[in-house]
């Protein structure tokens, strides 16, 4: 895995976390691998790493993104989230100051209900990374860190309707028979990426 100790400024902490949070990525596929080469010379090179302006200012920020598991079930939720028209993990922009996992924690309690527990799986730490260009009006691109939590699904019984349509569980056989386009662009490859730390969990 490249290195990513980098020359941070004095003080600089939030963005010398967000370089050990990166770090404790094991890139899944070569696309992860350059995704996670862009995002951590983003990071060390100094630029603004959160959004101050709906919807693209900075062209380029951070958002947390959470995929619930229950773990009993075998099965993710995914929302239809109204502005991508598109099924994917719920999550939000990492607000100014704030750590991811902190965005995570207040997204959840926002968007589902629920408190945030982290998988034994990763603990606070992100598996998945992905630098994606939206689509359509303010187009911009996002830095994601995608977090797993651990649900019953049977505690998530509402949801924030501004945001989602609706909500879904499905297994990860379900979710990869899906057709891509109706997606997260990369939430084949995280579902193969889960399914693989799953099968080989101590």
């Amino acid at each position: 895995m490249p290195s990513t100790n980098h020359h941070m400024a004095p003080g600089d902490q939030p963005r010398a976390h967000l370089l050990e949070l990166i770090g404790a990525v094991d890139p899944w596929d070569d696309l992860e691998r350059t995704h996670w080469e862009t995002a951590t010379q983003w990071i060390a090179g100094g630029a603004p790493l959160y959004r101050l302006g709906k919807p693209d200012v900075p062209a380029m920020h951070l958002v947390s993104y959470f995929a619930v598991l229950d773990d009993r079930l075998g099965q993710l939720l995914l929302v239809a989230h109204r502005k991508s028209g598109l099924w994917l993990p719920a999550g939000g922009h990492v607000e100014p100051g704030e750590s991811p996992w902190a965005a995570v924690v207040r997204e959840c309690r926002e968007e589902l209900g629920i408190e945030a527990v982290a998988s034994p799986i990763t603990g606070e730490l992100p598996l998945f990374l992905t630098v994606t260009q939206t689509l359509g009006q303010g187009a911009h691109t996002d830095v994601s860190l995608w977090h797993l939590l651990i649900a019953d699904a049977d505690t998530i019984t509402d949801y924030d309707h501004g945001e989602f349509d609706a909500i879904r569980w499905l297994t990860g056989e379900q979710v990869l028979e899906q057709p891509a386009g109706l997606l997260d662009p990369h939430m084949h490859r995280f579902t193969r990426k889960l399914q693989h730390a799953r099968w080989t969990r101590v």
